[in-house]
């Protein structure tokens, strides 16, 4: 069986954690943050955890080796 391919775009937004979460990058982050408050901006760059299970099998199934260390 040959290896499967990682969707490379999948690989740079999502990343499991020790715990084996998947987290996501939020959006609103390159441009137009003058008008935006502090906080909104700095919640920006922090990550959340993927939440229908649906999505996460869906991402998976694009970076099969997400997960993984070698």
């Amino acid at each position: 069986m040959p290896k499967m391919k990682t969707h490379k775009g999948t690989a740079k937004r999502f990343k499991l954690t020790g715990s084996g979460k998947l987290m996501r990058t939020r959006n609103e982050k390159r441009h137009l943050r003058r008008n935006r408050s502090g906080r909104s901006k700095r919640a920006a760059w922090t990550m959340v955890e993927v939440e229908p299970a649906a999505e996460r099998t869906r991402v998976m199934r694009c970076a099969p080796y997400l997960g993984k260390h070698s």
